[in-house]
């Protein structure tokens, strides 16, 4: 069985595959201090919970955005599971072409993104990633991404409005009922929901006009679902999208070589796939 596990700021998100098929998912909290030894114990448990054992596992698939994390999951694989994992990069032949002016600066996870969306959907194709940060991602109808852009995201744009203002208070969210709201959590709530609504449309409302032809649009991460049911652009949630993506790229890592990108700092390096 695959494992797979996308490491973001806040949440890294596990998954089992067999074959093709997603078995289970989890969700847990980002720790960097955490070490290899309680990762594999939290592991253990999860796997436990779900009748399986750490023995189950012959292949591991990682992304990461989080430097001080990445080392304590790949030594889980090695001390634990006797594995060497595929840790996804710029570097990682994935079939797309990487049109970045850097590709070396791209999150692994807008990658793994990308290639699921592509493979799924076909393109021209936006994806919209709500995590940590908002992002948005564009490729193109040959399977070359551009680019995209990269917002504030809900979780952290809301902490900081709790830390500097005073008298407002953290409100569950859920959709409010009107823009205009009625009471202080009603107001928190139109803002946010409606107002990261707004921003969604208005991106990728723009980044479709400069990539041309009628890109499909799908979203994908922890708010999604709640957000984009008020935005007007985004045609398909995929919750999934991301462990997809390190699934698909695994699979064609099994039969690929890797490829090595040229030294950063050595100006515009152009597509590469």
């Amino acid at each position: 069985m695959l494992l797979v596990a996308d490491v973001g700021n806040t949440n890294i998100v596990i998954g089992l595959y067999e074959g093709e098929r997603l078995l289970f998912h989890w969700r847990i909290s980002t720790e960097p201090r955490r070490t290899a030894d309680e990762h594999a114990m939290v592991l253990r448990s999860l796997l436990a919970h779900r009748g399986m054992e750490l023995e189950a596992i012959d292949a591991v698939a990682l992304s990461s955005v989080v430097p001080a994390v990445t080392p304590a999951m790949v030594e889980v694989c090695g001390e634990y599971l006797g594995l060497e994992p595929l840790v996804v990069g710029p570097q990682t032949p994935t079939g797309l072409r990487l049109c970045y002016d850097n590709p070396l600066e791209i999150g692994a996870d807008r990658i793994v993104n990308a290639v699921a969306a592509y493979s799924r959907y076909g393109g021209p194709l936006i994806v919209v990633d709500f995590g940590t940060a908002t992002t948005f991602d564009a490729i193109t109808g040959d399977g070359s991404y551009l680019g995209g852009a990269i917002a504030p995201g809900v979780g952290i744009s809301i902490e900081a409005l709790y830390e500097r203002a005073a008298r407002l208070w953290r409100v569950d969210l859920f959709r409010p009922k009107t823009a205009i709201g009625r009471d202080t959590a009603g107001s928190v709530r139109s803002g946010v929901i409606f107002g990261f609504a707004g921003q969604v449309d208005a991106m990728v409302r723009r980044i479709a006009a400069e990539l041309g032809g009628s890109p499909r649009v799908v979203a994908t991460g922890g708010l999604a679902e709640l957000v984009c049911g008020e935005c007007s652009t985004v045609e398909r949630i995929d919750p999934f999208l991301t462990l997809e993506g390190l699934r698909l790229v695994h699979e064609r890592n099994a039969r690929t070589p890797p490829r090595p990108l040229p030294e950063a700092g050595q100006g515009r390096i152009g597509c590469r796939i």
